[in-house]
């Protein structure tokens, strides 16, 4: 059965009205992301140590800064709160500039600075397989975001 060219104009505005939505979802996934991603990312020059926690309040756990070679020695900093720090854990990090704000580094740290990438990709796959009929590619988003989140639950 043909289409008319009226139910193809709709079907085209669905797919482009998909595609915006599918674009705002990742836009805001890594923008969310390089909030944090970007001290771990582009690391060089900054101030590197090992952060041990001391406590953990309900956003955040502070505790003792041990620097490395051309960091500040700092006699306390902050980490934002992750269900992976305790009290006593020691963990790779680098200093937010003009702050007492650290990041965790390694694979652990820059995996969990993706994690709002992950879950637009998870997102952006039911948007894509729904709205743009697309499934392999949906498959494919998906299956990208949930190894993302997954590889982090394991890292962390």
């Amino acid at each position: 059965m043909k289409r008319s060219s009226s139910g193809r104009l709709v079907a085209g505005g669905r797919v482009f009205a998909a595609g915006c939505v599918v674009v705002l979802l990742l836009a805001a996934g890594v923008w969310s992301s390089w909030g944090t991603a970007q001290h771990i990312v582009l690391a060089k020059g900054r101030e590197h140590g090992t952060m041990v926690v001391a406590s953990c309040g309900e956003d955040s756990c502070t505790g003792s800064f041990a620097p490395d070679a051309d960091a500040a020695d700092r006699s306390s900093v902050r980490v934002e709160r992750s269900v992976a720090a305790r009290k006593g854990d020691r963990f790779p990090v680098v200093v937010k500039p003009g702050s007492g704000d650290v990041v965790r580094t390694g694979t652990p740290g820059f995996l969990h600075a993706w994690v709002p990438l992950g879950g637009a990709l998870v997102l952006a796959a039911l948007v894509i397989g729904g709205g743009m009929r697309m499934t392999r590619a949906a498959w494919g988003t998906g299956v990208v975001g949930a190894a993302l989140l997954a590889a982090t639950f394991v890292a962390l």
